[in-house]
This record gives C-alpha cells, structure tokens and sequence, in this order.
C-alpha cells in the first residue's frame, strides 16, 4: 500500500499572484517554512506530487518554456532542502474548455495512479487552497486538506483545515 500526497502549487507551495499568474522565475516565491515542511512529507509519504492548472500558457501569458524554468527552479530547492518532489502534473488548458485535465477534474490524477501503480488513494491526500482543489480530491477519493494562508473567509468543504504547509505537516502522523 502507497501512500502519495497531491499538492496544489500556487497557493500551497509558493505566493499566488492575485488575479494573475507567476510567469517568470523572479515572480516565483516559496511561502514560509515550505521547504522545511516538504522535507518533513518526504519521510511520511512514498509519492508527492504536484498537480498545478496553468491556463496562462493557454492564454498566451507565458510559455512552456517559462514554467519548465520555474518548476526546475522550484524542484533544485525542494532537493537541497532535503524534500523531494515525484512528479509535476500540469494542465495548460484555459477553464472554458472543461478539459479532464483541468482541476477539479480528475485527469491529471488519473494519470498519477496509472504512471505510479500501487497506491492507495484511500490513504493519500490531497492538499490546495481552493474548492477546485478539495472537489478534485473529493473526486479522486483523496482525504482533503484545505490550506487558508491566513484567509478564513471562504472555506470550502474539507476533511482537515492548516494555515499553510508547515501546520500540516507537522501534524500530519496524527490525521493520515
């Protein structure tokens, strides 16, 4: 039985640019204490992976290339920090498009457990900051962990609720 965490990246990993996009390496910020708590869940979990929708490269605001050097970026800190990142999942589809792909939909999932067999979805979790991201879990049969970043209010339907990463993390062996 494996057991993988799902993550949302804007929002959960890094600083979410309000009505916009992280589009270049400069705008890419990690939230406090995220390394430290990735290096925590990389001992909890057998799989972490990243499941991020990125309409911007379908809108044209940034290209593949530009998220390519984000996320390498992000994974070299996430290592040297002693975390470890499996997979990044990532749908570039703008959202009037309903694609399986997009969140809450559950292709980027879907592919997950079929790239990673073997893993349990009923002891796997899915953490994000969003409703999208608590109906994706919700869909995929994940436990749901909902992260405010200091924001209480509109919380969505949620199995456990953190402030951000770190608080889960440090009190993940108790819920999962």
């Amino acid at each position: 039985m494996k057991k993988a965490l799902f993550l949302d990246r804007d929002g959960v990993i890094n600083h979410q640019i309000v009505g916009g996009y992280v589009t270049r390496l400069e705008e890419f910020e990690f939230h406090a204490n995220v390394l430290a708590a990735l290096e925590i869940l990389a001992d909890s979990f057998d799989y972490i992976f990243i499941v991020t929708n990125q309409q911007g490269i379908g809108k044209g605001v940034f290209s593949q290339k530009d998220l390519d050097e984000i996320h390498q970026f992000m994974l070299n800190n996430i290592t040297e920090n002693g975390g470890r990142i499996d997979k990044i999942y990532v749908c570039p589809d703008l959202a009037k498009n309903n694609s399986t792909c997009r969140k809450p939909n559950i292709g980027m999932g879907i592919q997950a457990l079929r790239d990673f067999p073997g893993i349990e979805v009923s002891h796997s979790v899915m953490v994000g900051d969003t409703e999208s991201d608590m109906e994706f879990g919700r869909r995929l049969g994940l436990k749901t962990i909902f992260l405010t970043n200091g924001n209480q209010d509109k919380i969505p339907k949620a199995d456990f609720i953190f402030n951000n990463l770190w608080e889960f993390a440090t009190a993940q062996a108790t819920i999962c």
